[in-house]
This record gives structure tokens, C-alpha cells and sequence, in this order.
């Protein structure tokens, strides 16, 4: 290969780095959110009341049976924040090895285990103790805050709203009060992440109602639709860098 061939690589790599990934992308982001939505919708109306993506409550009801001694309610509120730090693991050992096990990017093989997991929760009856559903659904949730962690040059939580919530609102402060247009460009940003997850909500309820224990299907279904977002994604910036 001439120095010419290596120019042109370094060129298209360069191009390439310069652009943010798909899955840092709006789009991809609104996916997620909606899906984060979906699950804690969920989980509160088909399964037992209870919301599965977030560990605060779980902590702090852990720590609130444990100091009045009732260990066996205590002790109920670990499995999902265990089921949570399993996620964690399990999500970057996909990022790490994903070449070698999959043969695929780490986004497609996380999204693509999402999907897998959640389609078997789908099977899972109401005969069944709910709360081990809701420990599959924590493990999934953290799976994905451990994935996707940045919206273009901004962190953010497609599971959750409280830090989005801040963030928007602290954009926007800086936008009006310094008239700082990418601080207002970032607090649109957020708050399309927040209303995304509230329709996931939304959807989430509506299917649940309407379907019981199998709407989870649907969030799988948006999970598909990701996975597409993000090869269309890929394949249009590869050709733009060689341009």
C-alpha cells in the first residue's frame, strides 16, 4: 500500500472520529427514553406496583427495614440491586468482548441482548412471582444506563428523568441568563429525552392494559427498530466520511 492509500485512510478516519456515533445521536436517544418509559410503566401496572428501573427506593427501603430489624423485608428489596450491579458487569464485559463473541459492534449486541431478555420476560405469566420479573426487568435497565451514556456531547439517562430534569433546566438557565445558543441547543435536547420517556410511559400503560404481561413485547419491538437506526446510522456516516 502506497503513502497515498495511507493518506486517504488517515483522512477518512479523521472524518469519521470528527462525527459523534449513532448511538450518541437524537434519534437513537428518543428510542431508549421511550423504551425506559415503557419498562417502568410496565412493571408498575403488570407487575406488582413497583418501579424496576430505578435503585434508590430499593436502597432506601433496605436501609429502612434493616434499622427497624425486619430482616426478611429487608432483605426483599436486594435481589433487584443485586440484579441491577449484574447488569453493570454484564454490559461492559458485551463492550469488551463483542468482537470476539458476536461479530458485532458492542451497540447492536447489547440492544439485540436487550431485546432477547425482554421478549423472555414477555413468557413469564402472572402465576409467577412478580418481583422476579421485575429483578429481570432491573437487571435490563441497568444493562442499558451502563451502555448509553451520552447524548451527543452531553451525559444523560435513558432510564430515568431526575438527572435529565436537572440538566435541562440548568441548560436553559445558562441559555437565557448568558445567551449561550449550544446551552439552549443542549436543554432541547434533554427535553426531548424527558418527553420521549413520559410517551414511553404513556405507550407502556396503554399496551399493558390492554395486553397484561406480554406488552413487554413492544418495548422489544422499539428495540428493533434501534437496532435499524443505528446500522442506517453507521452506514450513512461511513459513506460521509468518504466523501
Amino acid at each position: 500500500m502506497n503513502n497515498k492509500s495511507f493518506t486517504l485512510i488517515n483522512r477518512n478516519n479523521e472524518k469519521l472520529n470528527s462525527q459523534h456515533p449513532t448511538y450518541e445521536s437524537v434519534p437513537f436517544g428518543i428510542l431508549l427514553a421511550i423504551v425506559g418509559g415503557f419498562l417502568d410503566a410496565y412493571t408498575y401496572i403488570g407487575r406488582g406496583g413497583v418501579f424496576a428501573n430505578a435503585q434508590t427506593g430499593n436502597i432506601v427501603f433496605l436501609g429502612i427495614y434493616a434499622s427497624k430489624g425486619e430482616w426478611n423485608q429487608a432483605l426483599a428489596h436486594l435481589p433487584p440491586i443485586v440484579a441491577f450491579v449484574l447488569g453493570v458487569i454484564v454490559a461492559e464485559a458485551i463492550k469488551n468482548n463483542s468482537p470476539r463473541l458476536f461479530l458485532l459492534h458492542w451497540t447492536p449486541a447489547i440492544l439485540l441482548f436487550e431485546m432477547t431478555v425482554l421478549i423472555f420476560i414477555g413468557f413469564i405469566t402472572n402465576t409467577a412471582h412478580n418481583s422476579f420479573a421485575t429483578v429481570i426487568v432491573s437487571f435490563v435497565s441497568s444493562v442499558q444506563i451502563s451502555s448509553f451514556r451520552k447524548l451527543v456531547d452531553s451525559p444523560y439517562c435513558t432510564t430515568m428523568s431526575t438527572g435529565n430534569l436537572r440538566s435541562a433546566f440548568r441548560a436553559a438557565y445558562i441559555a437565557v441568563a448568558q445567551k449561550d445558543l449550544e446551552s439552549g441547543i443542549r436543554a432541547i435536547r434533554y427535553f426531548v429525552i424527558i418527553i420521549s420517556f413520559v410517551s414511553g410511559a404513556f405507550l407502556g400503560g396503554l399496551l399493558t392494559f390492554e395486553f397484561g404481561v406480554r406488552a413487554i413485547w413492544g418495548a422489544a419491538v422499539i428495540l428493533a427498530l434501534t437496532v435499524v437506526l443505528y446500522w442506517v446510522g453507521e452506514r450513512r456516516r461511513l459513506r460521509k466520511a468518504r466523501l
